[in-house]
């Protein structure tokens, strides 16, 4: 039997808390989880952004969940859209059809996420938003945040979250970028780092 030298670090092997998980790929991504809005539908608008570290430096291996009401503001309940093939089990995406106001994005190689999705209606007070969870490399416990649309400025204006945030409240909204495309970075920590929220 050999002995392994554990006199310093380079003697003793990694434990899980030496790696930069939890990693998310093998599982959780399906093909089409960016594509949430309907094949055609007139209120798609396209989401898309970066998740960054506290360096800014884009994070190739994060996930993106989204989920948003329909334009009217109702919460879809249909069962799901993801089909499967019956003898192989494997997921060829959406059928294209329902609307369950749910997606699950990968980011790439660069960090960028991007999804398809129905304009959110506003429920109750709030303005409307779509709401975020994120699961990145070293978060034990993911992150949830917000995106508010711009366009209804007097809703924005008088949102309850947006108004306690104050100073922080441009981490929340998405910028326009013409033709039903916004753009929403999610910075993890440090300088501009994005409001996240606790649920209790």
């Amino acid at each position: 039997m050999t002995k392994t030298d554990t006199s310093g670090p380079q003697g003793v092997p990694p434990t899980p808390s030496h790696t930069v998980g939890p990693f998310y790929g093998y599982a959780l991504p399906f093909r089409g989880g960016e594509d949430i809005a309907p094949l055609g539908h007139p209120d798609t608008v396209t989401v898309h952004g970066y998740v960054l570290d506290g360096e800014g430096d884009p994070l190739p291996d994060a996930l993106v969940e989204l989920w948003g009401p329909r334009p009217d503001g109702t919460v879809p309940q249909v069962d799901g859209s993801i089909r499967r093939d019956p003898a192989t089990g494997v997921c060829p995406g959406r059928n294209g059809v329902e609307f369950t106001g749910w997606g699950r994005v990968q980011t790439d190689a660069n960090g960028h996420w991007y999804a398809r999705t129905l304009r959110p209606g506003a429920r109750g007070r709030s303005a409307p938003y779509l709401s975020v969870c994120v699961f990145a490399r070293g978060l034990l416990v993911h992150l949830f945040t917000r995106i508010y649309l711009p366009g209804d400025e007097a809703a924005l204006a008088a949102d309850p979250l947006l108004t306690r945030v104050g100073g922080r409240r441009d981490t929340l909204i998405a910028g326009d970028e013409g033709g039903s495309t916004y753009r929403f970075d999610i910075r993890l920590q440090g300088e501009g780092e994005t409001v996240f929220l606790e649920f209790q």
